[in-house]
């Protein structure tokens, strides 16, 4: 069978900060606190909602009491918040050529399985992921290898490689011992070098050759 190609999705295949800024912003003028920047939005996400949630009620000094609540709300208002979201300029296209060469994907990310369904559906990208497995779909969230695991036996693929674009995704493809694809125009909070990955791209025209270098090799993730 040809390689599984694995996705993480808010800061990979789509623009999802906009939403997640806009959603974090009601609830906190519910609270009377200040808004988030949508640049501060875009360094929370990447731990799942719980971790959203914690980084911007400290961020604004609201007291951890109100955390369980602030969540709910939080939760209650994830699914519907698809209207800003965009794809990643390409990104359809070079999904529809990996279907085409026979690729099988999924989605791994740490957003909650619903939304990520609703966003998917939302913007027409559902068609190409037969496998969804969300932040509470399995038992332990990325960087925890599990996530990957998971996809790759319920696509009954042996091999795989991660796209993704983020620090917690470099760690979770090295521990799954996946080739790493980087995609630079995403969430990262560290630089392009200090990340283990086994090719970059920023457009992603690029992408469906550098899946298919990577899993003709599969000599296994390396630094760059």
């Amino acid at each position: 069978m040809t390689a599984a190609v694995l996705f993480d999705l808010d800061g990979t295949l789509i623009d999802s900060a906009p939403d997640i800024h806009a959603l974090a912003n009601r609830i906190l003028a519910a609270e009377g606190a200040a808004p988030l920047s949508l640049e501060e939005a875009r360094g929370f996400v990447g731990r799942g909602a719980p971790a959203f949630v914690a980084r911007m009620r400290a961020a604004r000094g609201l007291p951890e009491a109100e955390e369980p609540r602030l969540l709910e709300a939080f939760l209650r208002g994830y699914d519907g918040a698809v209207g800003l979201t965009r794809p990643y300029p390409g990104a359809p296209e070079a999904l529809e050529a990996l279907k085409a060469a026979g690729h099988p994907m999924a989605i791994c990310t740490n957003k909650p399985e619903a939304p990520a369904r609703a966003v998917l559906a939302h913007l027409g990208l559902d068609r190409f992921f037969p496998v969804t497995l969300g932040g509470d779909s399995v038992a332990r969230k990325k960087p925890d290898p599990l996530m990957l695991e998971e996809a790759r036996a319920a696509l009954g693929a042996e091999r795989a490689v991660f796209v993704g674009d983020s620090d917690v995704d470099a760690e979770t493809a090295e521990r799954a011992r996946l080739p790493f694809l980087l995609h630079t125009n995403g969430y990262r909070s560290s630089p392009v070098e200090a990340l283990p990955h086994r090719a970059r791209f920023s457009a992603f025209a690029a992408l469906p050759a550098l899946v298919f270098e990577a899993t003709a090799e599969f000599s296994g993730a390396r630094r760059n």
